[in-house]
């Protein structure tokens, strides 16, 4: 996971740390990625909502692919997701839909497209080998724009002035003719500035991503949702708002409150929402938070998971039905072989 942009367009804030429906974007992204066997951030340490490993990438701030060339040095698994730190709604679902489109064929990664089409390759799934393979090559490939250094010449390299043919000179003042190829490092004829030698990068530092996915065979998934991303104050507001429509607002707050407890248990909220409408209407409407953290204490005395806290609501969901026919039954309330002295009310 890449997290240590300057976030720019965002003022210089720290974008990761900020929050959209009360948790930091980090610990968003970093809750969609929970089943990962190993995960990454680059960037500084932090406070996070679960346990991950720290890279980074040199120098600091030295652009998405030294970042990703540092956070590979942590992992030796066959595919890797890559993901940046500012995705809101991005979801366990998306991830496991990137790997399948990366496993069901030979391609070298999958990567989600947005609600224009574009290509989103910090919300991806790589095979390793493929990103080792090319981010070692933009590191060796030459690069015909560095200026020559002082020294790099004939004279410093102890190589006589020819033109390349053993045994052979140059008369003075001789120009080579155009095309004429002279190996790096070979001198050039007399009068001529000698050829600078071939260099190679030391780092991916300042590199576009582009310069990646463009060697890279890719397949798309259509994502404009999950691939929303927080660039600007704008994008968080439209995410701050999103959450709290109907029909996000309760997933979102269940997540943000597991998150805050450090609980990592998926329940069927159907069956919590039913308990605590018949403890409202069937008993009293204090009743149902008071039941449902009854239920919860229940299932972690039973060992905790789905099953225990939908074994524990069943039957408080019971209870509160019996409780409620006992108010609407027709017969008096009074046991079967109760008689008038030996009833609890009797006087």
């Amino acid at each position: 996971m890449l997290a240590g942009g300057a976030a720019r367009r965002l003022g210089g804030a720290d974008k990761p740390g900020v929050r959209v429906g009360g948790r930091a974007l980090l610990d968003r992204v970093l809750g969609a990625c929970a089943d990962a066997r190993t995960t990454v951030v680059v960037a500084d340490p932090r406070p996070t909502a679960r346990p991950v490993r720290w890279a980074r990438e040199e120098p600091p701030g030295g652009g998405p692919l030294a970042a990703l060339e540092a956070g590979l040095r942590h992992t030796t698994a066959e595919h890797v997701v890559v993901l940046s730190a500012d995705l809101p709604f991005l979801e366990p679902a998306t991830v496991g839909d990137l790997l399948a489109a990366l496993r069901a064929g030979d391609a070298d990664g999958a990567l989600l497209t947005d609600a224009e089409g574009r290509d989103q390759p910090l919300v991806a799934a790589y095979r390793t080998a493929a990103l080792h393979r090319v981010l070692t090559s933009l590191t060796t490939t030459p690069t015909h724009d560095v200026a020559p250094a002082p020294g790099d010449s004939a004279a410093a390299h102890g190589t006589p002035a020819s033109s390349g043919a053993p045994g052979t000179r140059t008369p003075p003042g001789t120009r080579t003719p155009p095309g004429t190829h002279i190996p790096p490092g070979a001198a050039a004829p007399a009068g001529e500035a000698p050829a600078a030698p071939a260099r190679h990068r030391s780092t991916l530092a300042g590199l576009p991503l582009r310069r990646l996915t463009a060697a890279l065979d890719l397949v798309r998934v259509p994502g404009h949702i999950a691939s929303f991303d927080c660039d600007t104050w704008d994008d968080i507001a439209s995410a701050r708002a999103r959450i709290r429509e109907h029909g996000h607002v309760l997933d979102e707050w269940i997540s943000a409150v597991k998150d805050e407890l450090g609980i990592d248990l998926d329940v069927d909220t159907g069956v919590l929402l039913d308990l605590a409408r018949d403890a409202a209407h069937g008993v009293a409407r204090p009743a149902a938070p008071l039941t449902t953290f009854l239920v919860g204490y229940a299932a972690a005395r039973a060992g905790g998971g789905p099953e225990a806290v939908a074994e524990a609501a069943r039957k408080a969901a019971a209870l509160a039905l019996r409780w409620a026919d006992e108010e609407t039954a027709a017969e008096p309330d009074v046991a079967p072989d109760a008689t008038p002295d030996t009833r609890p009310d009797a006087e």
